[in-house]
């Protein structure tokens, strides 16, 4: 079974400083197309037809070179911030009534040669609120920011320390059921770490660990990788 697929692409992308000042990051060119072109790609390729672009900064660029999905073999909708950034979360929370429940989630600077079909069959089956795609990441990749116990989250942090019993790291894909977002308020900012961090805290949040790494353009090192990586697979 295939869910929708939010997208998370209403950041500002400070770190890639230059390149994203009067452009959206999910537009950053990647192996001669906008990076956003290449996640749509993946997700159509799992079967997954709706989409919904959460945007914010720029999303009308955005909105103007993707369309609404067609040359995808995708529907594609677009829930925007309004006056003020909403955060990860409160761009979740506000896309509820477009994408329906559950859903997968996805950041906007994430690549993930994943099976998607197999995370939202996995998720289903494990009837929690919601599933965090996890990877062994030892400080590699990210600052790692999940705990597992025998498979099982036992913690999950918001913010960064010295703690070395966090070992694993978000991999980027998400699945939720829309009543995680119920305690928050619609229209007001928040970040979506605060209700992993809530859920893992009830021990509601499910975890399941992938076998390879993600990657990602969120920082410039990482869109050196990627490009290397998508080089030689321009239009595929």
């Amino acid at each position: 079974m295939t869910l929708p697929v939010a997208i998370l692409a209403g950041g500002r992308a400070t770190r890639l400083a230059a390149l994203t000042r009067q452009r959206p990051k999910s537009l950053i060119e990647v192996a001669g197309r906008p990076f956003i072109e290449h996640q749509l790609q993946l997700v159509a390729r799992a079967g997954i037809t709706r989409v919904v672009l959460c945007v914010g900064h720029l999303g009308d660029m955005i909105e103007e070179s993707i369309g609404h999905g067609e040359r995808f073999g995708l529907r594609i909708s677009y829930c925007y911030d309004g006056d003020r950034p909403l955060g990860t979360g409160g761009a979740l929370r506000n896309a509820i009534a477009t994408i329906g429940s559950p859903f997968l989630v996805m950041y906007g600077d994430s690549y993930l040669e994943c099976d998607y079909r197999s995370i939202a069959e996995r998720f289903l089956q494990s009837k929690s609120r919601a599933l965090l795609t996890v990877v062994k990441n030892d400080d590699q990749w990210d600052r790692s920011n999940v705990r597992l116990v025998n498979g099982a989250i036992a913690g999950y942090r918001k913010h960064a320390d010295n703690d070395s019993s966090f070992s694993y790291v978000d991999y980027g894909l998400v699945a939720l059921h829309a009543d995680v977002f119920a305690m928050y308020p619609a229209s007001e900012p928040f970040d979506l770490g605060d209700v992993f961090q809530e859920l893992a805290a009830q021990g509601e949040l499910d975890a399941l660990e992938m076998p390879t790494r993600f990657f990602e353009i969120g920082s410039p090192n990482g869109l050196a990788e990627l490009r290397a990586r998508l080089g030689g697979r321009a239009r595929q």
